[in-house]
Parts: structure tokens; sequence; C-alpha cells
């Protein structure tokens, strides 16, 4: 049985005349307003701010997404909309500055290979290596600070720490590692593979600033002068890399 004609829904062009004739603005398509892309970008480095100061200071198992959205002053939905599960939210925390601090590393160690050539050092690759996430952490304010924490924790973490490392920092120290082995021919890879993994152990917890070293020395030294940590850092893992050249047979 045909519906009636009032039933009928009014064709486009109709409606659209009745819209103009009544004085309403036409609907909207394409992309947003600037000022409400700029907003939304606003609210998601607010939720990333919140979360990375939670997850610095409580751990990943320590933090809800409701306690990530009242920290950051927004709804929970807005945090699930933007970011999806806990995990997700996490990972986005992390690589949000893990980007700049290896990309500043990689920068940094192959343009002092270029610039140095035949007389490229030990000491002054770990100099170059090492100064972005010192340098971030003593002047990027707290985020930073917070990050620093956040890896020392994660770099720790036997569930899903090595996973969660591998991914966001091994292209970084693989191509550190190239470049030791240029400057210490007789290391194994496995030497070469030691010697990063207790300089990385070192470099986190120092970038924790956990304040253990203060009460250890009697404040004699300061876990926050990172400084002077940087300095120790860069001859200590020297001395350490070389101490362990030969200690496996280099692979045929």
């Amino acid at each position: 049985m045909s519906k009636p004609d009032a039933a009928l829904p009014t064709p486009r062009p109709v409606a659209a005349a009745r819209r103009k004739a009544a004085g309403a603005a036409p609907a909207r398509r394409g992309r947003p307003p600037k000022a409400q892309a700029k907003a939304a970008g606003e609210t998601r480095e607010l939720i990333l701010d919140a979360a990375e100061d939670l997850f610095s200071k409580h751990g990943f198992y320590g933090v809800t997404i409701r306690e990530v959205a009242r920290e950051a002053g927004v709804d929970t939905a807005l945090v699930h909309y933007y970011f999806g599960a806990k995990r997700d939210l996490f990972d986005a925390v992390f690589l949000r500055r893990a980007a700049v601090w290896n990309d500043e590393r990689v920068a940094a160690i192959d343009r002092y290979a270029e610039t140095a050539g035949e007389a490229m050092t030990l000491e002054g690759l770990l100099e170059a290596f090492l100064r972005p996430p010192f340098e971030w952490s003593l002047k990027g304010g707290p985020g930073w600070k917070h990050y620093a924490a956040l890896v020392a924790q994660t770099n720790a973490n036997p569930s899903f720490g090595g996973e969660t490392m591998a991914r966001y920092f091994d292209p970084a120290i693989h191509r550190l590692i190239e470049l030791i082995a240029k400057v210490l021919p007789d290391a194994s890879e496995v030497d070469l593979y030691w010697g990063y993994h207790n300089l990385s152990g070192a470099l986190t917890l120092t970038l924790g600033e956990t304040g253990r070293l203060d009460r250890l020395s009697n404040g004699l030294a300061r876990s926050g002068d990172l400084e002077t940590a940087g300095d120790y850092m860069v001859r200590f893992a020297a001395a350490g890399f070389r101490a362990v050249v030969g200690m496996s047979p280099r692979q045929p």
C-alpha cells in the first residue's frame, strides 16, 4: 500500500530553500573549524600530561583511566574517545617524547661520527648519545622529569618493559652499538650488548632521580645534579665498554 504524499520526505532543494527563507544557516561540511581542532589537540595534550605524571609516580598498574580523567579535568569517556584502552594511552604517552629523545640522539652521534672521522673516540660517542636525555631532563620542564622517571620504571618492568623499550628505543641503540664497534674493533657483539645493558641501567636509574644517591652518600652527591652525573657516566661507561672487550669470543 502506498503512503500518502504528506509522509514523503521533502526534496532536498525544497528543504534547502525553506531553510534559507527561514534564515537558517546551511549545514557545514568538511573539516571542523581551526579553533575546534586546536581545542581537541589541547585536550589530548592535557590528557597525556596527566597520564604521564600519574604513570611516572604510580606505574602502569597503579593508575586507572578514571584517575587520569580526574587529573586532566575531563570526562572519562573523553579519555577513551581519544586513546582507547589504558595500554593504548600508556603507549601514546611513551611514544610522544621517545621520538624526540631518540631522533636527537641518533642525529647527535651521526653528526659526531661525521665530524670526528678517524679521530672518533668512545667518550665522544657516549657524550653525544647521552647529552639529549640529560639536557631534556635539565631544561625541558616537569613533563620531561616525569618521562625520565617513566622510562626508568618501564626499563625495569618484567611484564612489558622489554617489549616497550625495544619498540621505541632499539633503533637508536643499534646505531650507537654500530659506531662503538668501529672504535672497539676487537669487541664481540656480545661484549657490546652487555656493555650497553649496564649503561642502560645506570642511565635510567640516574634520570629517575630517585634520591637514593643523596641518602647513600649523606648528601655528598646529589641525584638531581645531572650535569655532573652525565660527566661521570661518560667516563664510567667508556671504561666499562673497554673492560668487557674480549670476554666473549668474536663470531667468525
